[in-house]
């Protein structure tokens, strides 16, 4: 009997939901890193922090000189292993801008899966399934098969409309489904 309770339990855990990221007034905002567009010599600033109500806040402004335009904050997730799972579920409100939701599963390669959405301007969860997201490397998509199973080793999210833009999205939590 013990064996057939732990081997459900097992199960269970297997195929819930996962919490990628909770954030609350204790989440600590070095756990997130920004990558800006000055990799390429590029002037935009994008800044992180978690706000007075426990928010995560990626905030900033995205600049076109110097061959700029693109501002993105990353987690690296431990231990995150897509089985079961079919979709990502993110609580935010945005500014009714465009951004892209990244995911990496190796951290060996270099390109990344890509789901773009639209905020609203409201607290809303945005729901991706993973099949959705795409392989892409600096902007271009790749001819490979989209995303399915396998570990996840970082998360993020970037901005880079094309266009000169302040922005600021609140996140609240990320899960996986």
């Amino acid at each position: 009997m013990y064996n057939f309770i732990l081997l459900s339990l097992l199960l269970m855990v297997s195929t819930g939901d996962i919490t990628i990221y909770n954030f609350d007034k204790q989440s600590d905002p070095s756990d997130w890193r920004i990558l800006d567009d000055g990799v390429m010599g590029g002037l935009s600033q994008g800044r992180f922090f978690i706000n007075d109500e426990g928010y995560g806040i990626f905030k900033g402004k995205v600049r076109l000189e110097n061959n700029g335009g693109f501002s993105s904050v990353r987690f690296e997730p431990h231990n995150i292993q897509v089985t079961d799972q079919t979709t990502i579920k993110i609580k935010l409100k945005g500014d009714g801008k465009k951004y892209q939701f990244r995911i990496r599963s190796n951290p060996r390669e270099y390109h990344s899966y890509i789901y773009n959405f639209q905020t609203s301007g409201v607290w809303e969860t945005i729901e991706i399934n993973l099949a959705d997201m795409y392989p892409s490397w600096r902007g271009r998509r790749l001819n490979m098969d989209n995303f399915s199973t396998g570990p996840i080793s970082e998360i993020g999210f970037l901005i880079g409309n094309k266009k000169p833009e302040s922005f600021e999205l609140q996140i609240d939590n990320i899960q996986l489904d």
